[in-house]
């Protein structure tokens, strides 16, 4: 889960648009491509359309021959129960592959949660177990009241007392890096697209060092290969933008690094 300006960053969008093969016109025409989208969950996507997933569906979108439609909708427990599955969109962005009650597309990208930390105080953080954890106070996220995976091992290693929640999504979303910055914490474990697009947006550097080992003993993952999903019965769909992901790869890789995203190696074959 990171500044070029706003007119840089539309500029960037648009050269990487512009060698697609469908025209505008074309596109107008097309049948739509309902895409399920937060309304307010940056760096993700937003109503504004500012998010790399909205460029990243777009461009999928058009690849295919398919208008994209952003269906607006909370990214929140229950959303896929009551809005995906009863068919309110085609269309997911951002889900980790695999994931249950859904068909997912091969990875777009691979990123990882990342320790932040100032860049001046030289703390070097990779692993739970590191002894310059134990007298910071250790920001984390908060996803639906409880704390992101990371506090399993941080618990488990007696840090408790040190964590402080912060907000996941909405306007308060990057709370916790400029906490950050402002010394309120001295280190973060933090999704890597949210940290690299904040990072970029404070006036004090800021180091983001991946999470390792990526998979802690107790068996939780901290890496994550993530995609688009489709209906489980929607095998078509998924085959083509599965094609489109694959010949799009450098374009989406470029979307990415203009927000700053953390991103590790794909497999040889991108997943399937």
């Amino acid at each position: 889960m990171y500044s070029l300006s706003h007119k840089l960053l539309l500029a960037c969008i648009v050269s990487l648009l512009a060698g697609a093969s469908v025209s505008a016109s074309a596109i107008a025409e097309a049948p739509s491509l309902r895409v399920c989208a937060d309304p307010d969950n940056l760096p993700y996507s937003n109503q504004a359309l500012g998010g790399f997933d909205n460029h990243i569906a777009a461009l999928l979108a058009r690849d295919i021959g398919r208008k994209p439609v952003f269906v607006w909708a909370r990214s929140r427990r229950g959303f896929l129960r009551e809005r995906f599955n009863k068919g309110a969109c085609d269309v997911l962005m951002g889900v980790p592959e695999g994931m249950k009650h859904v068909r997912t597309t091969r990875p777009y990208y691979r990123s990882s949660y990342v320790f932040v930390t100032r860049r001046r105080d030289h703390l070097h953080i990779a692993s739970f177990d590191d002894p310059a954890l134990d007298h910071q106070r250790i920001g984390l996220q908060i996803l639906e009241a409880d704390y992101s995976p990371p506090s399993l091992p941080l618990i488990r290693s007696g840090h408790t007392a040190q964590l402080v929640g912060y907000e996941s999504f909405g306007k308060n979303a990057g709370s916790i890096v400029r906490a950050v910055a402002d010394k309120e914490i001295g280190v973060a474990v933090i999704w890597g697209p949210l940290a690299g697009y904040y990072t970029r947006r404070q006036s004090v550097a800021l180091s983001l060092t991946p999470v390792s080992p990526s998979v802690d003993r107790s068996g939780v993952p901290f890496v994550f290969d993530i995609g688009a999903a489709v209906h489980t019965n929607d095998a078509d769909l998924a085959n083509k933008l599965n094609r489109a992901i694959a010949k799009n790869a450098a374009k989406i890789d470029a979307i990415l690094r203009t927000y700053n995203v953390p991103q590790l190696p794909l497999a040889k074959d991108g997943g399937a």
